[in-house]
């Protein structure tokens, strides 16, 4: 099936106290973007990548791009007032219905090849395919009076990207509106009572958003 990616960047860097978006905060001499766009651009199979930022940043971008010598092929989207409206966006300039799609963070510039072809299978087989990683910490869960139970970290993973779709199904549980729970593009997919199915992550795939995530993404860089 024809392999589609769509990069969200439409982050503030809130958290980043920059003064730059975070996805064009460079890491290892170029924008995380890049890195990012990159891992999928650069992938040994055959993959459509769409890009979506704030349409207000487009000439910025550009100016990035020929600064680095970026030149390559991917098709720029303008992103909306959320992540959900972004990526329906996104979704919308892809005009198959057949095909699958990997839905990634701008700012998860160590995805792996392994990942992204992994999520591709998995997607084909069963119609999602959400990359998670167990926890390493102790859980505890707080109830409203105060107190605190233990939880067992085995029943839980937390969630990372891509999120791989068929992409008839993304397509249609994105025909409904934005809900407050809508907290990643499974929870969309979920929504329409389908299952995901979830593969393998990896620790060092991190979404970075804090200055000292910028510190480990350089050290990471050097491995």
């Amino acid at each position: 099936m024809k392999k589609y990616a769509i990069i969200v960047a439409g982050g503030s860097g809130l958290r980043m106290g920059a003064a730059l978006p975070k996805q064009y905060l460079p890491i290892g001499g170029k924008p995380i973007l890049m890195h990012t766009l990159l891992r999928f651009c650069q992938h040994p199979e055959d993959i459509e990548v769409v890009l979506v930022i704030p349409g207000k940043d487009f000439e910025f971008w550009g100016q990035l791009c020929s600064e680095h010598d970026f030149n390559y092929a991917y098709c720029l989207v303008a992103g909306g007032n959320t992540r959900f409206r972004s990526v329906k966006n996104g979704l919308d300039a892809i005009a198959d219905t057949d095909g699958l799609v990997a839905i990634h963070d701008g700012v998860r510039p160590f995805v792996t090849d392994a990942m992204i072809s992994s999520s591709f299978t998995e997607a084909f087989k069963t119609g999602s395919a959400v990359a998670v990683v167990p926890l390493k910490d102790s859980l505890r869960k707080l109830d409203r009076q105060g107190g605190s139970s233990y939880q067992n970290r085995e029943d839980y993973r937390l969630v990372q990207t891509p999120q791989t779709f068929q992409l008839q199904k993304i397509k249609k549980a994105f025909e409904v509106g934005e809900k407050p729970d809508f907290t990643d593009d499974a929870t969309v997919y979920e929504h329409q009572g389908w299952e995901v199915s979830l593969i393998e992550g990896d620790l060092s795939n991190i979404k970075i958003t804090t200055p000292e995530d910028m510190a480990y993404a350089e050290w990471l860089l050097t491995q």
